[in-house]
């Protein structure tokens, strides 16, 4: 057990540290050879935060593990969405900004449920995870024609100005996800095993949780620097690479298709649905996430965990947790994202028509 756990988190640290050194040098050879600082910045830098995610899918899928691969992605994405910005918000009301509400929110949505679709067959097959690279691909297009007139630049540090020794900094950092991904994915299934717990519960927790460590980081930081707006750009772009990317590159190499757990259709993909949809209404208020309903999704995420441990223990408390679950919770917080929506509709509604009335006044 004490050496599966060491192995655990020494494959975590590689994990996390490869993606990182890979993603600086690689950024910094691309600047070097004129590659624009903006086309950076939405490629390699973005996809940064989902290496972890995208490693550790890949060695899963090689070792026949798929049911860690699909667990560690809706993981990651449940994660992202209900707990980062959830602790975020609590440090700091998050600001939201307006394209992100405009573009980038509804083209999560978007890509979860097509997901969820292509899941309803019970295999990811070969021509879906396609689908989902060349939506990648236009989507980066479009985001590099959206911005190209922006002052938007990558967050690349100094490294040492060598070519050559950028180039072994990427290679160690390739090495370092490499093994990495090994190493967690060959403890995750031991403590699988150990534990009586499916394969597919350690993906949706612990590993992805793991994983989305860059991304808890990167939101806590900047919520405490009161760099409110990236803590939320960041969650929801790790979401849409983590489906665009990390699916659909994964499925585009190993070499079947990807098999779906009947229960992740039933139940994860509908709550990771029902999150993402959760944004919209959430972040179109006052382009803001405010404290309490940072608590809020902190308590769903909360609430997912404690029914993925019942769940996988078979406990007796399952069936009524459940039941209040799905009859109380959750359409109380249903509810109460539907009065927050309305009460933002109710108030833009008085001051279009207030604005209205003035110009009326005004030209007569």
């Amino acid at each position: 057990m004490l050496s599966t756990t060491i192995w655990f988190i020494v494959g975590l640290t590689a994990l996390i540290g490869g993606a990182e050194l890979l993603v600086r040098s690689s950024s910094s050879l691309a600047v070097r050879y004129g590659i624009s600082k903006l086309i950076v910045g939405l490629t390699v830098v973005s996809f940064g935060t989902s290496a972890p995610e995208l490693g550790v899918s890949i060695q899963a899928g090689f070792s026949g593990n798929t049911d860690l691969l699909l667990g560690n992605i809706v993981g990651s994405n449940i994660s992202n969405t209900l707990l980062i910005l959830g602790i975020a918000a609590l440090i700091l009301p998050l600001k939201v900004n307006v394209k992100l509400i405009r573009i980038d929110v509804p083209v999560m949505i978007g890509v979860t449920i097509l997901l969820y679709f292509f899941a309803l067959s019970g295999v990811i097959y070969f021509w879906e995870s396609l689908i989902l690279v060349i939506l990648l691909v236009v989507y980066l297009i479009f985001l590099i024609r959206e911005n190209k007139h922006s002052d938007v630049e990558a967050d690349i540090e100094k490294l040492p100005t060598s070519t050559p020794v950028l180039i072994i900094t990427g290679i160690i950092g390739l090495l370092m996800l490499v093994f990495g991904a090994r190493w967690l994915v060959d403890s995750a299934v031991i403590f699988a095993e150990m534990a009586g717990i499916s394969e597919l519960v350690i993906g949706l927790t612990v590993v992805s949780i793991g994983t989305s460590l860059p991304e808890i980081v990167t939101a806590v930081i900047a919520a405490v620097k009161g760099e409110r707006d990236i803590a939320v750009g960041n969650v929801v772009g790790s979401n849409i690479l983590n489906i665009l990317v990390v699916l659909g590159v994964t499925g585009l190499i190993i070499p079947t298709s990807i098999p779906v757990q009947p229960s992740l259709v039933r139940f994860d993909l509908l709550i990771l649905i029902a999150a993402s949809f959760a944004c919209l209404p959430i972040f179109f208020t006052r382009h803001r996430i405010d404290r309490f309903e940072g608590f809020v999704f902190l308590i769903m995420y909360i609430a997912y965990v404690l029914y993925l441990f019942l769940y996988s223990t078979d406990h007796d408390l399952l069936g009524a947790y459940s039941n209040t679950m799905i009859f109380f919770v959750l359409p109380l917080v249903a509810v109460t994202i539907l009065s927050i929506f309305w009460r933002e509709w109710k108030r833009r509604r008085r001051f279009y028509l207030a604005a209205k009335h003035r110009n009326e006044e005004a030209d007569s």
